[in-house]
């Protein structure tokens, strides 16, 4: 009896870790999935959840098999708890940035290899230029490595495109991207005035690795139009698909982030089913970002910060604002820069 009332009283004197527990809880809409992420036990969240809605004398989540959703009750504990568990969650960056010493602090991005080569070398002078005091780290990570870094604060923020966001990582897109056929300049689709989706079926297809976003892209569009078409070859950049191409290997579908204009390549506009792809900023939603992650944020976009409040765009969650793709017509969130790009 003594062990359970001392129990009892270690829940009760740990209301914020209560608290995080349930509001974990419910963005992940999964307690196994909080618990990965608190670095605990299933069972302990689970108790902290029990403490909290004993204390408040209310039931927090609807359980239904295995899948968990807010009661009336916890949606109006989750509005009033977040901002309290961010806001702890924030103070020790809040404090460092009040120090001096924060101003010129190390910056970590991470970052895919598209980003890393053609989003990002630009960004970076400029920034070094202006900061040179703030060491700067960049972490080449795709996935769910990407994902775990900004969840256990390895990093500052992730520049890319990701499908699949999870509610516990914000998005905001600041770039987007139409996507090309590239062939030899020899082929006969490099003189094609309208290329149509059943050109694609026409060759054999270079594409990147089964498991990135322009993959998935490709594979879908032309599995929903039932386009027959073959993989010739996968490679693990675009920078090897460009160089396959070129030497005659077949025709490749590329994000225009990559497409230099210096290439000896033909390059086509591909049907507009194919939307364009969004590049942006991920950041673990309730971190707060230093100045310096800041300052190189505001050279991608000056509005980023808009009044001096954070930003609120959260995981996939919200309207056409922050979708990893948007219509093919749209010049949306940024216009392309002038140089031909793709995404990857």
């Amino acid at each position: 009896m003594e062990d359970k009332a001392k129990q009892r009283l270690y829940y009760k004197n740990n209301r914020i870790k209560q608290l995080r527990a349930f509001c974990f809880t419910a963005q992940a809409g999964s307690i196994s999935r909080a618990a990965e992420r608190l670095g605990l036990s299933q069972p302990s969240v689970s108790l902290q959840i029990q403490a909290l809605e004993r204390e408040m004398e209310i039931t927090v989540f609807e359980r239904r098999g295995p899948k968990i959703t807010l009661t009336p009750d916890g949606k109006t504990l989750y509005e009033l708890a977040v901002p309290l568990v961010e806001g702890v969650d924030a103070l020790p960056a809040r404090f460092a940035a009040r120090s001096e010493s924060m101003g010129s602090g190390r910056l970590d991005i991470a970052a895919g290899e598209s980003s890393t080569l053609y989003l990002i070398p630009d960004l970076l002078k400029q920034f070094m230029e202006q900061d040179p005091q703030s060491p700067v780290k960049l972490h080449n990570l795709v996935g769910a490595d990407m994902l775990q870094a900004l969840r256990n604060d390895e990093v500052d923020f992730a520049v890319g495109s990701m499908l699949d966001l999870p509610d516990d990582v914000n998005y905001r897109p600041v770039y987007s991207f139409a996507t090309s056929l590239i062939t030899p300049l020899e082929h006969p689709l490099a003189q094609r005035e309208e290329i149509t989706l059943e050109d694609l079926a026409s060759d054999a297809l270079i594409l990147p690795p089964r498991h990135l976003t322009t993959w998935r892209l490709v594979h879908l569009v032309l599995q929903q139009h039932n386009i027959p078409y073959q993989v010739r070859l996968e490679v693990g950049g675009w920078e090897i698909m460009k160089a396959y191409v070129e030497r005659g290997f077949g025709i490749g579908i590329a994000s225009n982030i990559c497409l230099t204009g210096h290439e000896r390549l033909a390059v086509q506009p591909l049907p507009e089913v194919f939307p364009r792809r969004t590049y942006g900023v991920m950041w673990r939603r309730g971190k707060f970002l230093s100045p310096q992650a800041r300052r190189f944020i505001e050279q991608m976009d000056p509005d980023f910060f808009t009044a001096g409040q954070e930003p609120v765009l959260e995981g996939n969650q919200e309207p056409q604002g922050n979708r990893v793709f948007v219509a093919a017509g749209a010049r949306s969130p940024d216009q392309e820069p002038a140089r031909q790009h793709s995404d990857s």
